[in-house]
C-alpha cells in the first residue's frame, strides 16, 4: 500500500488563483488536496493526477439546513475524500461523536471515502499512552457506530488519521515509537471490531518536511495529514519526496 498524503488546507488561501496555482504545484500521485468549499471546482479542474477532496460535509442529502454541503453535491463536484471529526471542528464548532458519526454514514452511504480524524487532548495524554488509547477507542466506537457490525468492509472506505490534539500546531510532534503503537493499536480495534481489514492510519500532529520521515518510514503508518506545510508548495513537494522513499 503506497502512502497517503492528505493536503488539508484548512481557510486558506485568500484567493481563487493561488489555490488553482497551487494545486497545480502539488499534483501528484497518492495525493489527496482538500482546498475550501468555494474552491473545490476549480481545483478539481486541475488535476490530473492527485485526488480531491472536502474538509467537512454534512449529513443530510437535502433539506433546510442553511450554510451545510451535501455527500452528494461533493460528488457531483468530483470529490474523493472527505474529512470528517477534524480536532478544529470538535473544537470550535462542538462538533459532537453523534454528528460525526451521521457524517462518516452519509459520506460512505454515497461511495465517497472517509478520512475521519481521532485524537486525544494533552489532558488525557499526560496520564499516559494507555488512557490516550481507551480516549481513542471511545472515539473510534462512537464515531463509526453507523457501520454494520461484522461486515467486511475495503480498507481504502475508511482512512484514519490519528492527531494528537496537544500537537497540532504546536511546533511539537509524538514520538514516533508511540505513534506507531497507537496506529497497532487502532489497526487491531478496526480489525475486531468493524472487520475493516488492512486499514490505513495517517499522522496528523505538525507534519513537516524535517519530521515526517521519523513517522512514514514504519509499515504501520501509512502517510501523513499535512496542513501548514501543504499550504508551501516547496515544502509539500519535499514531504512527497520524502514519503515515495518508503512506499
Amino acid at each position: 500500500m503506497n502512502k497517503l498524503l492528505v493536503a488539508n488546507w484548512k481557510l486558506n488561501p485568500e484567493k481563487l488563483s493561488v489555490a488553482v496555482k497551487l494545486a497545480k504545484a502539488i499534483d501528484k500521485k497518492c495525493v489527496v488536496i482538500c482546498p475550501p468549499f468555494p474552491f473545490l471546482a476549480a481545483v478539481g479542474k486541475v488535476l490530473k493526477y492527485a485526488k480531491l477532496g472536502a474538509q467537512d460535509v454534512f449529513w443530510e442529502d437535502k433539506g433546510a439546513y442553511t450554510g451545510e454541503v451535501s455527500p452528494m453535491m461533493l460528488k457531483d463536484l468530483g470529490v474523493k475524500y472527505v474529512i470528517i471529526g477534524h480536532s478544529e471542528r470538535r473544537r470550535w464548532l462542538q462538533e459532537t461523536d453523534e454528528m460525526i458519526g451521521k457524517k462518516v454514514a452519509a459520506v460512505l452511504r454515497v461511495g465517497l471515502k472517509v478520512i475521519l480524524c481521532v485524537g486525544e487532548p494533552w489532558s488525557i495524554r499526560k496520564k499516559g499512552l494507555a488512557a490516550a488509547k481507551s480516549f481513542v477507542r471511545k472515539q473510534l466506537k462512537e464515531d463509526l457506530r453507523g457501520l454494520p457490525l461484522g461486515t467486511r468492509r475495503q480498507a481504502s472506505d475508511v482512512t484514519i488519521a490519528y492527531e494528537p490534539v496537544w500537537a497540532i500546531g504546536t511546533g511539537r510532534s509524538d514520538k514516533p515509537a508511540e505513534t506507531v503503537e497507537m496506529a497497532k493499536f487502532i489497526k487491531q480495534f478496526l480489525h475486531s471490531t468493524f472487520y475493516i481489514l488492512n486499514s490505513r492510519i495517517l499522522y496528523g500532529g505538525s507534519v513537516d518536511s524535517k519530521n515526517v520521515g521519523n513517522f512514514i518510514k514504519y509499515r504501520e503508518v501509512d502517510g501523513a495529514l499535512v496542513g501548514g506545510a501543504s499550504l508551501k508548495a516547496d515544502e509539500f513537494k519535499e514531504i512527497i519526496n520524502i514519503s515515495a522513499e518508503y512506499d
